[in-house]
């Protein structure tokens, strides 16, 4: 952490200030009536989750571990269909740190919040071939469940309330606040196929803290196994002896590569605190959580030239080892001045990337190399300093208008540092490629240490003008120190027809400024690329903007993604416990950030001459370059049946629908003629169609005395992928089901058991010339639920 940063923001607290916070009051069906809920979106008090003006889900922490899911962005896939967590395998960094999606569009679209507060990003670039690809994202999975009372899912554009980013929607996390108690959980299972075993424990307690304060503190250690569903290799392993095949083929062990879920091991500790301090309420909360992860690269057989047979005489499986850290923590002291709810902040967020390579080696150096690297450290942090003001006004019609304005500071950092020289130097021996192999350490031409800072002002007002009809309307201004500045505006409004029926709707214009990632990634490492001739290795560049080579082609800076968004739905509120709401949305996109395909040599004399000096044989951009607009319609109903003698049941179905298309695509105008390089079918399709456009799934609860069960049917919808020789393969819809019973020993103790994917389910297989020789059966990028089958669990659970 910035020492300097976090003195200087404290020296600031009073003078900035954030994007609105998290705002409605609301009473939710999982608390006591008396219990009030802040809720994103809208500033009016006593609401209920139907009462808004735009969309919003609430999940509670029993909800989220109701399925025995123990990954905080897992369990959310599943409870918010449209919330899009797709697996990935042999993807670098992103079997690590996984990308994720809300409403079809890219991963950076979703703001995240802590406690209506915003969460820094992951320091992350997903390169090869993931949903989002360009993109870097909030990773949940920094977040314990222990941790979590509820999340809320705000599924509208959010812009104007709460600055860039929240063109999907905004999720807000919510920590636990407890005073007293805790609880202490552990939790083992297992595949069907008898890997990805897994292990954790986790849980939170809470004390006292001053007069009507509290300190809550949980923690986490979760540890998983790998899993594996790669093919046997048939290839030929070793150099032939005298003509023939070497013997060692008939016994050589051909399950060599691990195509499925990474190993990890994470540990995590997060904190709650608030108490009063003279007039008002001092509050603090924040996290450390530390992961150690492990995934397969492509296998190197014993005779390939990437292999030096005296380190490895029966070839090797490099493996990705890296280290991630994340760091976070706010401040702040809500208080009452002339009649104004003031809420002043400042808070520090940092996420750390350590590339390290293991059983590898430099085929470059040969014989003496050594078989473990450190690859390189991309670094990111960000700065807010916020300061928000609201208070009700007398308004029309004895009615009260909420205003609310305020205005923040945000400086956003990004780091790179190159690897140890061995993980990227050519050595020369044999002219064996160079770099450590599996992933290509930094080199020092990437390193990097860039910053930008931001300042915004919004102004909020909401009313409810009559017992039946709810409007409101933002504006925000931010100006960034890179790109200039940008305004958002929302306007919303709800009008109940009577007691059961509602209408809403809103209409806003957003943006989204090119990340710090985004603007200075930078790196030249060793891709397998296959152009119709097998897979073959390319020094593939990814050069940011500022960078020689862009500048040659004619590449500009970065400019924000701006968005017009429309929503419109319909409430249903039943007398007997029946809820209904439908939702209707589009959302136009203009200049989104993309990461170009390749450009070689051979496409232009402009190209040759700019890659001439780079020591790439290929160049890839961020670059403004999309226009897109997505449709959508989500869907939620819910019924409670009260069965007398036999209990009571609750269900719930959710479904969700989504297209995106492409309108527009603007390239540089030096590069005219190549938007079939830059922007190829295989990108066309990831960003249209390798997202489900059909999500849902169907829950019931049921509860008897002690004993709660509950079986949920999950539908994903069929997607699309395309190779590079332009072949598309489309994958059917699937429909999962969970079982899981939970049953109440005593006061303290509570049991619980379940099985994930119970009919053990898995994707439809690749065509075969996908398959890389029947070694990548299942889809490795953009699996919507994996594809590691079956998986049972036992829980323990200790309240004290």
């Amino acid at each position: 952490m910035n020492k300097n940063k976090v003195l200087l923001a404290l020296a600031s607290v009073g003078a900035f200030s954030s994007s609105a916070a998290v705002a409605q009051q609301q009473e939710g069906a999982e608390v006591q009536a008396e219990e009030r809920i802040q809720v994103i979106g809208s500033r009016l008090s006593m609401r209920t989750a139907t009462d808004g003006t735009a969309p919003v889900d609430i999940i509670s922490a029993e909800e989220l571990s109701a399925s025995g899911i123990t990954e905080t962005a897992r369990a959310l896939q599943y409870a918010v269909p449209s919330f899009n967590f797709p697996s990935s395998s042999i993807t670098d960094g992103s079997d690590a740190v996984r990308p994720a999606s809300l409403r079809g569009l890219s991963p950076d679209h979703t703001l995240v919040l802590v406690n209506g507060k915003r969460r820094h990003m992951s320091a992350l670039v997903h390169l090869n071939g993931t949903t989002g690809r360009g993109s870097s994202n909030v990773d949940l999975n920094a977040i314990p469940i222990s941790a979590i009372k509820r999340i809320e899912v705000l599924r509208d554009g959010a812009a104007a309330l709460y600055g860039s980013d929240a063109i999907a929607g905004v999720i807000n996390i919510v920590l636990k606040d407890q005073d007293e108690g805790g609880s202490l959980t552990a939790n083992a299972g297992q595949t069907y196929e008898g890997d990805g075993e897994q292990y954790k424990l986790h849980g939170s307690t809470g004390f006292e803290l001053g007069d009507n304060g509290h300190f809550t503190v949980a923690a986490e250690y979760h540890h998983k196994n790998k899993t594996n569903r790669a093919g046997l290799d048939p290839r030929q392993q070793y150099p032939l002896v005298d003509g023939e095949l070497d013997p060692r083929e008939a016994t050589f062990d051909r399950l060599n590569h691990h195509v499925g879920d990474a190993e990890f091991e994470n540990a995590a500790v997060f904190v709650n605190a608030a108490m009063q301090v003279g007039e008002g309420e001092f509050y603090a909360f924040g996290g450390v959580s530390d992961r150690s992860s492990q995934s397969g690269a492509f296998s190197r057989r014993a005779l390939d030239n990437r292999n030096i047979i005296e380190i490895y005489p029966d070839g090797f499986l490099p493996l990705l080892s890296p280290e991630t850290q994340d760091v976070s923590g706010y401040v702040g002291y809500r208080f009452e001045h002339s009649g104004w709810d003031v809420d002043a902040s400042v808070g520090y967020g940092e996420s750390e990337f350590q590339y390290r390579v293991e059983n590898s080696l430099n085929a470059s150096i040969g014989p003496s190399s050594q078989t473990e690297f450190d690859a390189g450290t991309l670094t990111t942090d960000e700065l807010n300093v916020t300061l928000d003001f609201q208070r009700f006004f007398p308004f029309v019609n004895n009615s009260d208008l909420a205003v609310a304005f305020g205005v923040s500071y945000r400086e956003n950092s990004y780091q790179i540092d190159a690897g140890e020289p061995a993980s990227y130097i050519n050595g020369g021996y044999q002219g064996r490629p160079a770099g450590s192999q599996g992933f290509t350490g930094f080199k020092p031409e990437s390193e990097v240490d860039e910053s930008r800072d931001n300042t915004g002002f919004y102004v909020e007002v909401e009313n409810m003008l009559t017992a039946d009809f709810q409007w409101g309307a933002a504006m925000r201004y931010e100006d960034y120190s890179d790109f200039g500045s940008n305004t958002s505006w929302k306007l919303s409004g709800r009008y109940d027809l009577n007691d059961q029926w509602a209408l809403r709707a809103t209409a806003n214009t957003g943006f989204r400024a090119p990340s710090v990632q985004q603007l200075y990634f930078s790196n030249i490492s060793t891709l397998f690329v296959d152009r119709g001739n097998g897979l073959q290795p390319e020094q593939s560049g990814t050069f940011n903007n500022i960078s020689d080579v862009a500048r040659a082609l004619g590449v500009d800076g970065l400019e924000p993604e701006e968005s017009q968004s429309f929503s419109a739905g319909l409430v249903f509120n039943g007398y007997e416990g029946f809820t209904l709401t439908i939702d209707a949305y589009q959302i136009a996109i203009d200049d989104r950030i993309i990461l170009s395909g390749d450009l070689s040599p051979a496409d232009s004399p402009a190209v040759a001459e700019a890659l001439a000096m780079s020591g790439a044989d290929n160049a890839r951009f961020f670059v403004n370059a999309v226009d897109t607009t997505t449709q959508g319609i989500d869907i939620v109903a819910a019924q409670e049946f009260n069965l007398d003698s036999l209990g009571s049941l609750r269900a719930q179905l959710a479904y969700g629908y989504n297209k995106t298309e492409i309108d527009d695509v603007n390239l540089p105008e030096l590069l005219g003629g190549l938007e079939e390089n830059l922007f190829d079918g295989v990108e066309r399709t990831r960003m249209t169609r390798s997202v489900p456009r059909n999500n849902g799934s169907v829950v019931f609860t049921h509860s008897l005395g002690d004993l709660q069960s509950r079986v949920a049917f999950n539908y994903f919808g069929d997607y699309v992928l395309e190779n590079n020789q332009g072949v598309q393969t489309e994958f059917s819809g699937k429909w999962t089901t969970d079982i899981s019973a939970r049953y109440q020993l005593n006061e303290q103790m509570i049991v619980s058991a379940g099985v994930q994917n119970l009919f053990d389910v898995y994707p439809d297989k690749q065509r075969p010339a996908s398959q890389f020789n029947g070694i990548f059966m299942y889809p490795n990028t953009n699996a919507p639920f994996g594809f590691n089958g079956g998986y049972y669990y036992a829980e323990f659970t200790y309240n004290f």
